[in-house]
């Protein structure tokens, strides 16, 4: 098992397969996180935050920021006010 962090998304992959994913698509400084998508088998272990927690970091290295329109971004970092510096304002 293991987490791959590519430009805009970050993929969990068990036994050559994925299982989850979160993508953040976007060119510029600013990305839309949009969809973040656990298999039913993982559902509860803690996957969607992991994923969600490695694409925030993959924005502060990259200097990009990100508007949320995925629900579960939303309440991931409205628990997480440490990582509101990969916010926009928008």
């Amino acid at each position: 098992m293991e987490f791959i962090t590519e430009r805009n998304r970050v993929v969990y992959v068990a036994e050559g397969k994925e299982l989850a994913h979160v993508t953040f698509p976007g060119d510029g400084e600013v990305v839309e996180i949009d969809h973040t998508f656990v298999d039913d088998s993982l559902r509860g272990q803690g996957i969607a935050g992991k994923l969600m927690e490695r694409a925030a970091q993959s924005l502060r290295d990259t200097n990009r920021r990100a508007k949320l329109t995925c629900s579960y971004a939303q309440k991931w970092f409205g628990d997480r006010p440490e990582w509101s510096d990969v916010l926009t304002c928008d």
